[in-house]
């Protein structure tokens, strides 16, 4: 026991969290001493880190095979899990599969098996399939968000990799929102429930109303943007064509952002993210496949430009602010005929008539053509950029490290002339390309 939380000690100081709250506490010492465990959670809250914690004790540091998996409804969510996998430093090895990544790195990272597998279903499913994948050491299985991966009909995929294991003698099913039917092939024999939600921050978390006078509601998204001024914030959309109208009026009022949906490229959703996350852009214009499952800094508002099809969107979209303690506000676009669907409760207008002007952040991303495959680590970056780039400290922003490539948000004032003196330059033994994005 003493070795345990010396480990967790040394991961959580790794990770500069102080320490665990409630939930990560009673969900630790209830995983590690029960098989089958239903986590309820608001988005937010660190379940990640809670299931985390308790398989990485009970890992074989001597076995050679995949040992526990953690299947997930979206790519994203894939890669964030692996990165605070890596994060932990724990010494076991992981690795994400997803549809849309090039196969051929699958089999690359596979022929060494991580000890922790995340993935999608439809990925897991055709490498188990396939028998690319030793399964027989598996003992644990992370069902994360599992109504997600219900909703968007990961089910016969999920059931035929739950069937394809032999030896599962601990289910571990995650959740932000209640009520959820789970499927007789999970096998969930008997489990605990850890409830958390009624225990939300709701109560930091401001809904406010905001009226359009017109059915056109772009110009008072524009007009409550420039009352907000410049936060981070999410603005949600329903549809692909409505995030792309919105993106040319944003452009046009000089208002920087960010756009992420399914109908992008995966390369370009990352990188939304990643400017997101560094600073670049405050602003993400995005669909619900945002409200759950990406890995983004705390935000300060989102905005329901279109709003929800049903209250579990409503609760995951306004789980993006005012997470754990920070308070965050909600607001609510609407024009004076709209339909408010029930499960919005429309209260008095606020008043958007004052502006702050919007200022572009002081931030650009550089791209850099080598990786952790590279044996390149953040600090053979930064050293790079501090001796070659002469950058001081308060010009150099997040490092982001990648498997092939790593992002760097630097100054706008000296992006280009890094460019120039960086571009070909070595780091390590690799010849790298540095360019802006």
């Amino acid at each position: 026991m003493a070795n345990r939380i010396k480990n967790q000690e040394e991961i959580l100081a790794k990770m500069n969290i102080p320490a665990l709250n409630p939930m990560q506490e009673e969900a630790l010492t209830l995983i590690e001493k029960t098989a089958n465990v239903i986590l309820l959670s608001p988005t937010g809250t660190g379940k990640t880190l809670a299931f985390l914690l308790p398989i990485i004790q009970n890992l074989d540091p001597d076995c050679k095979h995949i040992q526990a998996l953690v299947l997930v409804p979206s790519r994203e969510l894939a890669i964030q899990i692996e990165q605070v996998m890596r994060n932990m430093g724990s010494g076991f090895k992981v690795n994400a599969v997803y549809g849309g990544r090039a196969m051929s790195k699958d089999y690359l990272e596979l022929k060494h098996p991580p000890a922790l597998l995340v993935g999608t279903p439809g990925r897991v499913s055709d490498h188990f399939h396939n028998d690319r994948v030793e399964v027989s050491h598996i003992k644990t299985i992370v069902l994360d968000e599992f109504d997600k991966s219900l909703e968007v009909g990961f089910e016969k995929q999920m059931k035929r990799i739950i069937h394809k294991i032999p030896k599962l003698d601990k289910r571990i099913l995650t959740s932000a929102t209640q009520g959820v039917v789970i499927p007789d092939f999970i096998q969930l024999d008997s489990p605990k429930t850890l409830d958390y939600l009624q225990q939300s921050n709701a109560s930091s978390l401001e809904i406010k109303m905001v009226v359009s006078p017109t059915k056109n509601k772009m110009q008072t998204l524009v007009d409550l943007l420039l009352h907000l001024g410049n936060q981070p914030g999410i603005v949600f959309c329903n549809f692909r064509d409505s995030i792309a109208q919105l993106s040319d009026i944003l452009y046009k009022n000089k208002i920087s952002h960010v756009c992420f949906s399914g109908g992008m490229e995966q390369r370009d959703r990352e990188r939304s993210l990643i400017k997101f996350r560094n600073g670049t852009a405050q602003l993400l214009v995005a669909t619900d496949l945002a409200a759950r499952g990406i890995d983004i800094p705390e935000i300060q508002f989102i905005i329901h430009y279109e709003h929800p099809r049903a209250v579990e969107e409503f609760i995951h979209r306004n789980g993006r602010t005012a997470r754990v303690n920070a308070k965050g506000a909600a607001y609510v676009l609407y024009s004076e005929n709209e339909y408010l669907p029930e499960f919005i409760k429309k209260t008095a207008a606020i008043d958007i008539s004052q502006k702050k002007a919007w200022k572009s952040t002081s931030w650009t991303t550089l791209f850099i053509s080598g990786g952790r495959k590279d044996k390149i680590s953040k600090g053979d970056i930064a050293g790079l950029f501090f001796k070659e780039g002469k950058l001081t400290k308060d010009q150099l922003g997040v490092i982001e490290l990648k498997q092939d490539c790593a992002f760097v948000s630097v100054s706008k004032q000296v992006a280009d002339t890094l460019v120039d003196q960086l571009n070909n330059s070595r780091l390590k033994k690799k010849k790298v390309r540095v360019y802006r994005i």
